[in-house]
């Protein structure tokens, strides 16, 4: 089975879809951070400036 996947993971289009998945993982967390904040609470990193 750990060869199966070792396997799997060497073609390119397997790597290209596991980094695609990561990085749209990342961007939504991103995404509900920033709208979690929200630009009028007092924790938006802009206040300050």
């Amino acid at each position: 089975m750990k060869n199966f996947f070792k396997t799997l993971w060497q073609r390119e289009w397997v790597k290209s879809l596991g980094q695609m998945f990561f990085y749209f993982v990342v961007f939504l967390i991103l995404v509900y951070l920033y709208g979690y904040s929200g630009i009028q609470g007092g924790t938006f990193i802009y206040n300050e400036f």
